[in-house]
């Protein structure tokens, strides 16, 4: 129970909880103390339980802890009480007397100051209650945080024989504004983001571990590239120039396997100043990685293995159920070309068509298309219409028309695509990889392609970047990059519907 009246309006409760306050501090009580000892979390006390629990009773031989937490339920009962105590990696259950305070403390402050969601610590010993409950017996107790918003609780009543749960913090919206509040009081949200967290670091692992060196390179870009996308613009004072936000880092990681490296891989946060869904954030993330001497084939095998391991570690299987799917993270994806995929799907090979022939056909199997469009677009319209959506196995999609693949080389056996594929799981791309063009003077023609694209309507076509140019024509290797979504990989391997749900802090409209 609470000492708060739950009919009051939030803003009465607010109020109450600032008189509190105001008590505290005049009977000289520290609300926000700088420091407190932690001596172990509440996994580590249910891991060693059986050492340290005593029966109830103990002497100065009993292991002694000290948890700090939140206090989420309590139950006053006279002269005692118990209450729940979490922390970051779970809940216990704590036992307090008022023989074990300081005079008065338990009923003047105890009682009447303390609050649900207070932050507090508590030292003692282990012990079972009557009905084996794992309990902390609290010899000391310290308010560490007084809380002035109560948090949103959930009540359960029963009603007509069935459990039904009120005041649950489960608006959508609200849980993404109020990211903190969500942590609290959903619990399981955290094991979410601790799995993207172990998700990054197998796959950093796996990178380094073969030798690959983790480099940075600039948010702040003066020339925009690597990615056919919409910039965010900024300027900065100093230089009196205008800097575009990266859409993303593949240029850098170029110029850097001109250098020397022969591997280089980055975790970037990149921008893209387009539309927001549930599978697009403004601000995402993602890995890129670039190996000299190595080819879009090598890659695929690469792809496949450490996203075996990625699953392996983070559920114990290849096998990850997303939504009413199984998703088999196993050896043996399947690989089609992307023409070839289209002609499964629809019927129409659309090898070496030009743009007329693209747009009757497209309009044909009632897939939009403007005047903007060149021949890759068309086509990406129709494979985002008719394949990708039924992708859910992870599947590669290789060998894309030149034109919507600026920065690939071209096939060595066909005429007019380039090798590259993307992995498409879930319905979704997930990654995106290259056998890198690296002649100097392909790469300004298709460059300049791009930019009468641009010039010709299409915001997201590339720009000319002379100094990665020159960087080329001092020589780059043959080699491969990989860049794969990491918001996206995220949703798939942690099961959850939205971009936004794998991301703290996702982009809101103003409140």
């Amino acid at each position: 129970m609470s000492n708060e009246t739950p009919e009051l309006s939030q803003h009465e409760l607010e109020a109450q909880r600032r008189e509190k306050l105001r008590l505290l501090i005049e009977k000289g009580i520290n609300p926000y103390p700088n420091v407190y000892e932690v001596s172990h979390n509440t996994a580590q006390v249910k891991a060693n339980e059986e050492a340290w629990i005593t029966d109830g009773e103990a002497g100065p031989e009993a292991q002694r802890i000290s948890l700090a937490g939140r206090m989420m339920t309590r139950r006053i009962m006279g002269k005692a009480a118990f209450f729940n105590l979490q922390d970051s990696e779970g809940v216990l259950q704590v036992y307090i007397s008022r023989d074990d305070l300081p005079e008065g403390y338990y009923n003047d402050i105890f009682k009447k100051l303390i609050d649900l969601g207070d932050i507090v610590g508590v030292k003692g010993f282990l012990f079972r209650t009557r009905t084996g409950e794992l309990t902390l017996h609290a010899e000391e107790f310290t308010l560490l945080t007084k809380v002035i918003r109560p948090l949103p609780v959930a009540k359960e009543a029963e009603e007509d024989g069935k459990k039904v749960t009120y005041s649950a913090f489960s608006d959508k919206e609200l849980r993404y504004r109020q990211r903190y509040v969500d942590l609290v009081v959903n619990t399981h949200v955290r094991e979410v983001f601790r799995k993207r967290s172990k998700m990054i670091g197998v796959m950093r692992g796996f990178m380094a571990d073969r030798g690959y060196l983790e480099v940075e390179t600039p948010i702040l870009q003066p020339i925009y590239g690597g990615a056919s996308a919409r910039p965010f613009v900024t300027h900065h004072n100093a230089l009196d120039m205008e800097l575009y936000l990266r859409v993303a880092n593949e240029l850098y990681l170029k110029r850097l396997i001109v250098g020397g490296f022969d591997g280089v891989f980055e975790f970037a946060k990149d921008f893209r100043n387009e539309g927001m869904s549930r599978f697009h954030n403004p601000e995402f993330t993602q890995v890129e990685l670039y190996v000299a001497y190595k080819d879009y084939n090598w890659m695929m095998d690469f792809v496949e293995e450490m996203l075996g391991k990625v699953a392996l570690e983070l559920h114990g299987s290849t096998k990850v159920t997303v939504g009413n799917h199984e998703i088999d993270f196993g050896k043996g994806w399947r690989r089609v070309t992307m023409l070839d995929a289209i002609e499964e799907a629809t019927g129409h090979n659309l090898f070496g068509l030009e743009v007329p022939e693209l747009r009757k056909i497209a309009a044909s199997l009632k897939v939009g298309t403007d005047d903007t469009m060149g021949v890759g677009k068309i086509i990406d319209e129709i494979f985002g219409e008719y394949v990708e959506p039924k992708l859910i196995q992870p599947t590669f999609i290789t060998d894309y028309p030149i034109e919507m693949s600026p920065l690939a080389k071209k096939h060595r056996s066909k005429e007019g695509l380039v090798e590259r594929f993307e992995l498409i799981c879930n319905g979704k791309e997930v990654c995106n990889a290259f056998t890198e063009l690296n002649d100097p003077i392909d790469q300004r023609n298709r460059l300049e392609e791009q930019a009468r694209l641009r010039a010709g309507g299409d915001d997201e076509a590339m720009t000319v970047d002379e100094d990665f140019l020159r960087a080329l024509e001092y020589g780059m290797p043959p080699t491969v990059g990989l860049g794969i979504g990491i918001d996206r990989l995220a949703m798939i391997m942690t099961n959850q519907e939205s971009i936004r749900d794998v991301l703290f802090f996702p982009h809101m409209r103003p409140e």
